[in-house]
């Protein structure tokens, strides 16, 4: 669970924020009006929340490659099956 703390409160803690953060391994999420705004994280949390992002990122790129083989086939497709419309995307 992670510590939240308005804005205004943040910028006069911010020294004590970072320690809580580094030597304390807390998570520190900034507020502005109650609403989430940025959040206070360690260079290690960061790290793997970068891991998890590169991680996430392969099986997308792998499924794109896919699907442009198949919109290469789409128009052969079309005529075969005498559809007549097709979807473009913006």
């Amino acid at each position: 669970m992670a510590y939240e703390i308005p804005v205004t409160q943040a910028r006069a803690e911010l020294a004590d924020l970072i320690n809580r953060v580094v030597y304390g391994g807390e998570r520190v999420v900034v507020t502005r009006h109650g609403k989430p705004l940025v959040a206070l994280v360690s260079a290690a949390d960061l790290e793997r929340l970068a891991a998890l992002d590169a991680a996430a990122e392969g099986p997308v790129v792998g499924a794109v490659g896919a699907v442009a083989g198949v919109r290469e086939a789409a128009p052969r497709e079309h005529r075969r099956h005498g559809v007549a419309a097709e979807h473009r995307g913006p």
